[in-house]
């Protein structure tokens, strides 16, 4: 399963593609981040990580795309941007046809280092180590998109295999009880 896993923000948004299947180490694939100068509009700022998430979708062809849930922070102006960007990353997969996976960050943490409530150095030290990197990805935000990413592979892959499952046995039982369509 490839994963495209995006850290949503206004002025930096990451973005980081790894292969995998659960239970074994995934491979990362590329990693980056997209900036757009905090001087732009914000509709100018989000039409360009649109189109840099897009042109990343175009190249890697993922099978999911997972997008760090947005919670609420104490900077409103922050959380604006971030769920803006978030929204947009949401909107370029699902026009593109791809599953997308809204993961918190607690989740990801946890899932990245056993504790969900690990420091941003500490899941980077994680993602380099699962990925056999020499050194954690900078910024922060490139090694939290791997995260996400990784955090999908390993839990929402399966997540989705299970809902798909149930989903085709419904349809059996509907099927079989002749109300099936």
């Amino acid at each position: 399963m490839r994963v495209l896993g995006i850290d949503p923000g206004l002025t930096r948004c990451g973005l980081g593609v790894v292969d995998g299947v659960p239970g074994r180490p995934p491979a990362l694939v590329a990693v980056g981040v997209v900036r757009t100068p905090a001087d732009l509009d914000t509709p100018r700022r989000l039409v360009r990580i649109e189109a840099e998430i897009d042109a990343w979708i175009t190249t890697h062809r993922p099978d999911a795309v997972a997008v760090e849930r947005v919670f609420a922070q104490h900077n409103v102006q922050t959380v604006m941007g971030t769920a803006q960007a978030a929204g947009v990353a949401m909107l370029v997969a699902a026009r593109r046809g791809y599953p997308v996976a809204l993961h918190t960050p607690s989740e990801v943490k946890a899932a990245i280092t056993g504790s969900g409530r690990a420091g941003k150095d500490q899941v980077g030290s994680m993602v380099a180590r699962i990925l056999r990197l020499e050194t954690a990805p900078r910024p922060a935000d490139a090694a939290d998109a791997l995260a996400l990413a990784i955090c999908h592979v390993w839990r929402g892959g399966t997540q989705n295999r299970l809902q798909e499952a149930i989903e085709r046995q419904r349809q059996e039982v509907r099927a079989v009880n002749g109300r099936g369509r």
